[in-house]
């Protein structure tokens, strides 16, 4: 990543709450929580072990009881990237309730290893613990009409782009690039079973500023990834005042499939064996307002 995004422990601290901080002390009376020793605690055992003790509770309910959103992910972003250190293969997803040992497991751990890459996907997950919807107005030749989005629906999603100020549509791609991550990383299985409708294909793919022929792709997970990828690549291309962060956006999408395998192992391991409440999930999504 740019050496200009800075420190990467300093973003850690700045997206800790007050709770996660005194949590991690807790742990750790006393422990220095500089840039260059937070990612160690996130990734120490009985840090993990703290983050998680609701779960182990039984407070499947609240699994947010102890620590924010994002440092949960965060730890189990880091533990999951500590499984990997060593590991010859990994499990891949192939199809719905499928997974296939793949013997690279040195890829994904790479891919973890990479600091900016741990942050990214946690930052992620974070993200759709809590999600938006809304609506807006278009006016047609019957007189005006009102659409909804939410950022779980990606064709939705993507008719904001007909109608945001040029200067939003960076964002909007962005997001589009973090909801095909999410859902076919985190969501494999029912994206496959329930992905995309074939009347979504032509908008999703005019908003990547592509064509393709749908019988390329084996399943919506397929496509979904092609699309992000791209998603991802104009978030950054069409940012009217570049950033870092939007800089190294082509970077994710040169990786996107890395991203996408790292989120389901550490859905598998982590996050779904407590069954989920971690997120508003597609097909409970409340109806955008």
């Amino acid at each position: 990543m740019p050496a200009d995004l800075g420190p990467v422990g300093s973003h850690y601290l700045d997206r800790l709450t007050e709770a996660d901080l005194r949590l991690l002390t807790s742990v750790h009376p006393g422990a220095s929580l500089t840039p260059d020793r937070v990612s160690a605690l996130l990734s120490d055992e009985a840090v993990f072990d703290a983050v998680f003790a609701a779960l182990r509770q039984h407070r499947p309910d609240r699994p947010f009881l102890l620590a924010s959103p994002f440092l949960t992910f965060a730890v189990a972003v880091h533990r999951t990237a500590n499984d990997l250190r060593g590991a010859s293969y990994v499990p891949e997803w192939s199809g719905p309730r499928q997974r296939l040992p793949v013997f690279d497991g040195g890829v994904l751990a790479a891919f973890l290893a990479e600091p900016w890459h741990a942050l990214f996907l946690a930052e992620l997950l974070a993200s759709y613990a809590h999600v938006a919807s809304g609506s807006y107005w278009t006016r047609t030749r019957r007189g005006w009409r009102r659409h909804r989005w939410s950022e779980l629906d990606p064709a939705r999603l993507a008719g904001l782009l007909d109608v945001v100020p040029e200067s939003e549509r960076s964002g909007v791609f962005r997001r589009l690039g973090d909801l095909a991550l999410f859902l076919t990383g985190v969501f494999p299985d029912h994206t496959a079973l329930h992905g995309l409708r074939p009347l979504e294909v032509p908008r999703l793919l005019a908003a990547a500023g592509a064509a393709r022929d749908a019988e390329v792709a084996t399943s919506s997970v397929d496509l979904l990834s092609w699309l992000g990828a791209r998603w991802y690549r104009r978030a950054a291309s069409t940012a009217l005042l570049p950033t870092p962060d939007t800089g190294w956006l082509a970077g994710i999408a040169e990786q996107f499939d890395d991203a996408r395998r790292a989120l389901t192992v550490v859905s598998d391991r982590y996050l779904f064996p407590h069954g989920n409440s971690w997120f508003a999930t597609p097909w409970s999504a409340p109806e955008a307002g």
